[in-house]
């Protein structure tokens, strides 16, 4: 079965807008939870995953969509 991933539409807003709705949700969801993140500030394609590697959870993927960033992060604790 396919997990569920949780959309964070971060598009038109400015960093650290996305990042802090990431943190928001990595926050109030369990363990194993992927979330893609919909940014369309370039700055998030670089900073989600610096923070992604500090805080210690997992980076899937990091993509340019047309306009849009979609950066993929698996809760991994």
């Amino acid at each position: 079965m396919a997990e569920e991933i949780k959309i964070v539409d971060g598009r038109n807003s400015f960093c650290p807008g996305p990042l802090m709705e990431l943190i928001k949700g990595i926050r109030q969801e369990p363990v194993g939870t992927v979330f893609e993140v919909w940014s369309t500030d370039g700055g998030s394609a670089k900073d989600i995953p610096e923070w992604v590697k500090r805080a210690g959870q997992e980076l899937l993927s990091n993509v340019q969509d047309g306009d849009v960033y979609k950066i993929q992060v698996k809760k991994i604790k």
